[in-house]
C-alpha cells in the first residue's frame, strides 16, 4: 500500500518528469488553510485525541455518508442522536465496522487522504481490512498517547502556517481567546459565519436574532440588527479574523432601499414566507459586501447545497450528517445587484464557490475574469477530488487565468486529512502545469512560479493572511 511518489502525475513520461520537478518546488511549502471546520478547542486545550475512530471516522461526513449509502446505520458509527438515543460508543467496534467496509472507498479521494495519513503520520503502509483492523487500531491508539500526536504538535509537524476555523456569529470565541492567552506561536483565526441570524427560513430564526441583538446590546430593529453585525464582525476581527463565510442555498443578491429592507426585516421576524426568506438572504449578502468594503474582511459565498435532503436523518441526527446534495446554481443574474454596487470596488474581495460544475466556464470564470472584486474559490466539497480539481483548472483557466483564483483550501473537519488534501491539490496542479509545459504553452520556469502561487501565495494574498 506504500504511497507511490508519482501518484496523480501524468502517465506520459515527459509530462510526468516535468510534474516531478514542479512538485519538488512546492512539496514542502507551508500550509495555509484559510477556510475549514476544525474545532478551535483542539488547539486551545491541546488534549490527546481519544481513539482512532474519533480521529478518522466520527468527524468525517465523507466517510459516514458512504457507509450509510451501503446500509450502515449512523448509530453504528457513533454519530450522536438528537434525542439522546443509544449509539455505539466503543471506538474499536466503530473502527472494525469502518474496516469491514473500507473497500467502498476504492477510487475515492477519501481513500487517498486516509492512506496518506496512515503512512505519513503513523508509519503504517498496510491497507486497512477486517483482518488487520485490531492490529492497526492498537498501533494508532498507542501513538495517540504520545505528546507528539497532540493538536499543537501535529500543527507543527504538518507545516501549517495559519488555519482558519468557521464560527457562528454568536460564538464567544472563548477557544480563540484561550489560544491567544496561551502564548503558543501557532496561528488559529476565526471566520465570521452569520447564517443562523440571516436565514429567515430556519425555524429558530427569530430567537437567534433576539439572542444576537441582546449579545450586541442593540435594539431589535433593522438598524440595530445591522449594527449588531458590525459589532460582531469587529469582535471577530480583533481575534484575528480576516474573512466571513456565507452558506446560502443560492447566490441571489438584492439591493433594496433602506425603507424596503427595514420593512422586509420586520416581516421575516414575524415568520417568513419562502419568498421573503430568499429575498432577505439576498439583501444580506449585499449588506455583508457593504460591511466588507468598510472593515476589510474578505467575503466568501458557498451556495448551491440542498441541505439536509434526507428528512429522516435530519430528524434523528440533525444537520451536517452527509445528506447535503449539490444542485444547479446561477451567478450571472443572481450576483448582479451586489456587483452593480461593489463589483468594481478594489476594497472588496469576494470569493465564489460552487457545487455546480456547469457554471465554471459559463458563468464563474467570465465573471471573475472581469470584476476586480471577484475571485474563484477552488473545487469544493463533492469536487475536491483529483478529477474535480483538474476539471476546475481546465474549465476556468482559459478565461480567468490562475491569478483570479485563490489557490487551495481544505475545507475539512478531519484534522489528519489537511496535509493529505494539500498534497493532493499540489500534485494535481503540478500535473496540470506539466501538461502546459509539455504542450509548449508555458516555460518550465513560469510553471514553477505558478505552482508556488497556487500552493501558497494566492491563498495568503486573497485571504489577507
Amino acid at each position: 500500500m506504500a504511497l507511490n511518489p508519482d501518484r496523480l502525475f501524468p502517465i506520459e513520461p515527459d509530462a510526468r518528469a516535468i510534474a516531478r520537478r514542479l512538485f519538488e518546488t512546492v512539496e514542502r511549502l507551508p500550509i495555509v488553510s484559510p477556510h475549514g471546520h476544525t474545532d478551535p478547542r483542539w488547539y486551545a486545550d491541546d488534549e490527546a485525541f481519544p481513539d482512532p475512530a474519533s480521529l478518522f471516522v466520527k468527524p468525517d461526513h465523507y466517510i459516514f455518508r458512504m457507509l450509510y449509502s451501503q446500509g450502515v446505520r449512523l448509530e453504528t458509527l457513533g454519530v450522536a442522536r438528537k434525542d439522546g438515543g443509544a449509539v455505539e460508543t466503543d471506538g474499536r467496534t466503530i473502527w472494525q465496522t469502518f474496516a469491514r467496509h473500507f473497500h467502498l472507498f476504492r477510487g475515492t479521494p477519501s481513500r487517498l487522504w486516509f492512506e496518506h495519513a496512515l503512512e505519513t503520520v503513523f508509519g503504517i503502509d498496510e491497507r486497512l481490512n477486517e483482518k488487520n483492523a485490531d492490529t492497526l487500531y492498537d498501533r494508532i491508539a498507542e501513538r495517540l498517547t504520545d505528546p507528539a500526536m497532540r493538536p499543537r504538535a501535529l500543527y507543527k509537524q504538518f507545516g501549517i502556517e495559519v488555519i482558519s476555523t468557521t464560527d457562528a456569529a454568536t460564538d464567544d470565541l472563548a477557544a480563540h481567546d484561550a489560544i491567544l492567552r496561551s502564548g503558543w506561536d501557532g496561528r488559529v483565526v476565526p471566520a465570521y459565519r452569520p447564517d443562523a441570524v440571516v436565514d429567515a427560513a430556519q425555524p429558530a430564526f427569530r430567537s437567534n436574532v433576539e439572542n444576537f441583538a441582546a449579545l450586541a446590546g442593540v435594539n431589535l430593529d433593522y438598524a440595530g440588527y445591522l449594527e449588531a453585525h458590525r459589532l460582531r464582525r469587529a469582535y471577530f476581527k480583533a481575534r484575528g479574523a480576516t474573512s466571513t463565510d456565507h452558506g446560502h442555498p443560492t447566490a441571489r443578491t438584492a439591493n433594496l432601499s433602506p425603507v424596503e429592507a427595514a420593512s422586509l426585516f420586520d416581516r421575516v421576524l414575524q415568520g417568513a414566507s419562502l419568498a421573503d426568506a430568499e429575498l432577505f438572504r439576498a439583501q444580506m449578502l449585499t449588506e455583508m459586501a457593504r460591511m466588507s468594503v468598510e472593515d476589510g474582511l474578505v467575503m466568501q459565498i458557498h451556495p448551491g447545497s440542498f441541505r439536509n435532503h434526507n428528512p429522516e436523518i435530519f430528524g434523528r441526527f440533525g444537520p451536517d450528517k452527509g445528506a447535503d446534495i449539490p444542485r444547479a446554481t446561477g451567478y450571472v443574474e443572481e450576483l448582479k445587484p451586489l456587483l452593480d454596487a461593489f463589483g468594481n470596488d478594489p476594497r472588496l474581495t469576494l470569493i465564489l464557490f460552487t457545487l455546480d460544475e456547469t457554471s465554471y466556464s459559463r458563468e464563474l470564470a467570465p465573471l471573475a475574469g472581469h470584476y476586480p472584486a471577484l475571485r474563484l474559490g477552488p473545487a469544493w466539497w463533492f469536487h475536491d477530488s483529483p478529477e474535480g480539481m483538474h476539471r476546475f483548472r481546465e474549465l476556468t483557466t482559459e478565461t480567468a487565468g490562475f491569478y483570479n483564483t485563490v489557490g487551495f483550501n481544505d475545507d475539512t473537519r478531519a484534522y489528519l486529512s489537511i496535509p493529505a488534501r494539500h498534497d493532493m491539490a499540489r500534485r494535481v496542479d503540478c500535473a496540470f502545469l506539466a501538461r502546459l509545459v509539455a504542450d509548449h504553452r508555458l516555460d518550465e520556469d513560469e510553471a514553477q512560479e505558478v505552482a508556488v502561487e497556487l500552493s501558497y501565495r494566492l491563498a495568503k494574498q486573497a485571504y489577507k493572511l
